[in-house]
């Protein structure tokens, strides 16, 4: 159901809804390829830090973040979804890298295409 005020659809109430808009912000392959790095450098990250020394838990979240905020300022010209929806941006990532490895992706890419973005319809209200 659209916004009156602003002639969007309705904001999603659950990752379900939100996961179609999640893919429209990553229909460039060189963003998804940054996300991908970001995302294997945190499992990494993760790992060093269980192996060698704690410290390296706090480049988790930095590696992340820089490699896929890079691709939307970058490639996609948008901003990442994580400023308005963290959690639900933060499950986006994992889902995506999940779908990608399987070679699950492209039809979740398609469902995404020519959606408002995420971050507009959330400031609009």
């Amino acid at each position: 159901m659209a916004n009156a005020n602003t002639n969007m659809p309705a904001l999603p109430q659950s990752f379900a809804e939100f996961w179609p808009y999640y893919m429209a912000a990553h229909q460039d392959a060189r963003s998804r390829a940054l996300h991908y790095v970001g995302s294997t450098g945190v499992l990494v990250a993760v790992a060093l830090s269980i192996l060698v020394s704690p410290w390296w838990a706090l480049m988790a979240p930095i590696l992340g973040y820089a490699c896929a905020w890079t691709g939307h300022f970058a490639f996609e010209h948008n901003k990442p979804a994580t400023w308005v929806r963290p959690w639900w941006s933060l499950m986006g990532d994992w889902k995506m890298f999940g779908l990608w490895l399987t070679g699950r992706l492209a039809p979740h890419l398609a469902a995404g295409r020519d959606l408002p973005d995420i971050v507009e319809m959330v400031r609009a209200r």
